[in-house]
């Protein structure tokens, strides 16, 4: 997250005062309404009841669900805050990711600043966040790339999917990585749980884990590794004659390490699994 002008720090004191919340809880709920991308938030803090829900719309869900009068206040600042987020530039990005587990499309516009009057009526533009260092793009995912196919949020976590150059950057507990998405044809991403554990991904050879891709940097430091192969449907085993037992159950490991990985499917795997039993 950007740091906060001394005009950004002023409007989250007041509406932290406003609405009798820590100018820590507002900040939080901001970051959460940035990463739904002014269209919801999902955000985990005590003065909330716990973890909760917001969207676009009237919709809120909260920890402490009984608590109508809590839910008032969160929605309305919930509200407010997508509101501002809604006119400062290059927080909200166009496009849409598909989420299995939320099925929600998060949108969004660039806009020009936030439009504040002072005290002698003339309007002025006021930025929440320090504008970028000269020459780069403010945009939270690495230097150099630009103009992503796709980006979404989820849980506190935010994609950029980069399908022309095969590049996936994660934005997660303040770190973004870089991925090679080798030939995948990127269609949706789901979090399994909260916190980034596990996350996957579709693409034309059925659910990945985004941990089986090569990582190309960490916050902008490389990432020295082995060249990873081409990702591509595996070939048929071989149907000659396996001589030796070792052979033959360590066939059966590499075909485990597929049906785990979700290349192959159950029924695929029994299939070969009994044809190799067959041959000892």
């Amino acid at each position: 997250m950007r740091e906060l002008t001394s005009e950004g720090l002023q409007i989250i004191n007041s509406l932290a005062q406003r609405y009798r919340f820590s100018a820590d809880a507002v900040f939080s709920l901001l970051q959460s309404v940035i990463n739904g991308n002014g269209s919801m938030a999902q955000f985990s803090h005590p003065e909330f009841g716990g973890s909760g829900q917001w969207m676009k719309g009237g919709m809120i869900m909260l920890g402490d669900m009984f608590n109508n009068q809590l839910k008032n206040r969160v929605s309305q600042l919930c509200q407010e805050l997508a509101n501002l987020v809604a006119n400062q530039p290059n927080l909200l990005q166009t496009g849409s990711f598909q989420s299995q587990t939320q099925g929600t499309q998060q949108q969004g516009r660039l806009g020009t600043g936030q439009a504040l009057q002072n005290n002698t009526g003339a309007t002025n533009t006021v930025s929440l966040f320090v504008p970028p260092p000269e020459g780069s793009s403010g945009n939270w995912w690495p230097t150099g790339l630009q103009f992503p196919n796709s980006t979404g949020s989820q849980n506190n976590m935010r994609y950029a999917y980069f399908a022309t150059i095969r590049r996936l950057a994660i934005e997660a507990n303040g770190h973004v990585t870089l991925y090679d998405t080798l030939d995948h044809q990127i269609t949706g991403f789901s979090q399994q749980q909260s916190g980034g554990s596990s996350i996957t991904f579709n693409s034309q050879y059925g659910i990945v884990d985004v941990k089986s891709l090569p990582i190309i940097s960490v916050d902008n430091v490389p990432v020295q590794q082995q060249a990873a192969p081409v990702y591509q449907q595996p070939e048929p085993f071989s149907s000659q004659p396996l001589n030796q037992e070792a052979d033959i159950f360590g066939a059966i490991e590499k075909l485990a390490g597929l049906k785990d990985k979700g290349i192959l499917t159950d029924d695929e795997f029994n299939r070969k699994k009994a044809e190799l039993l067959a041959r000892l």
